[in-house]
């Protein structure tokens, strides 16, 4: 018999190349996230995400292959749970889940969104990040909740944005950061130090009245 305390467990949602998959991994390996994947799930079955895994930990379904919406996100949500992970990472994951949904996982259901929340919810961040005029964009990691972008922030990354940025080169600035931010987030995670209590986020036991903006070299 083994007396090794068995790694955390992580289960990542995906819908596209699976960059932050990627980066969690590359932690994984190298030893500075103490985490095992136990499945990445995908509404986009011929995602290059699901490549990233042995066959063994990919699930995926077509949503209209389903009745309703909740149906695809009960059968989702019933393979998370087969899975028995202790935190899910929704990393570039571009279906909206429903109510229910996240309700059944709340409070170890976390999201990467490229912006520094509040601004620039949904879709199309780069863009409107130029079009508006922002001085700095970013990435910030935060806890799931039924409205979309709006549960308690955790950690950001900040990146300026400069003279002749566009979509495309903002877009590959943050994801580079972004790469950092999460595997960070998920060290917390996964060490018990991180915690949502009444809609906040609370890590150490402190609650996080602002988000920790946290920096890392380029």
């Amino acid at each position: 018999m083994s007396d090794r305390t068995p790694l955390p467990r992580l289960a990542v949602l995906c819908s596209g190349r699976g960059s932050n998959l990627g980066a969690i991994l590359a932690a994984i390996a190298a030893g500075t996230l103490d985490a095992q994947i136990v499945g990445v799930f995908s509404d986009k079955p011929k995602c290059a995400a699901l490549r990233l895994v042995p066959e063994a930990l990919r699930w995926s379904a077509k949503p209209g292959d389903f009745a309703t919406r909740g149906d695809f996100d009960q059968a989702l949500g019933d393979a998370i749970v087969a899975a028995r992970p202790d935190w899910i990472a929704c990393a570039g994951y571009m279906r909206i889940l429903d109510g229910a949904f996240v309700e059944r996982f709340r409070g170890r259901l976390l999201n990467i969104h490229p912006s520094l929340l509040p601004r620039h919810r949904g879709l199309d961040t780069h863009q409107r990040a130029l079009e508006a005029g922002d001085r700095e964009h970013g990435a910030s990691v935060h806890f799931v909740i039924p409205e979309l972008d709006a549960g308690a922030v955790i950690a950001q990354i900040v990146v300026p944005v400069q003279p002749g940025d566009t979509p495309q080169t903002l877009a590959e600035r943050v994801q580079a950061q972004e790469h950092h931010l999460y595997p960070e987030v998920l060290r917390w995670a996964v060490a018990g130090r991180l915690h949502e209590r009444d809609a906040t986020a609370v890590l150490d036991g402190h609650t996080l009245f602002t988000p920790r903006r946290l920096e890392f070299a380029e």
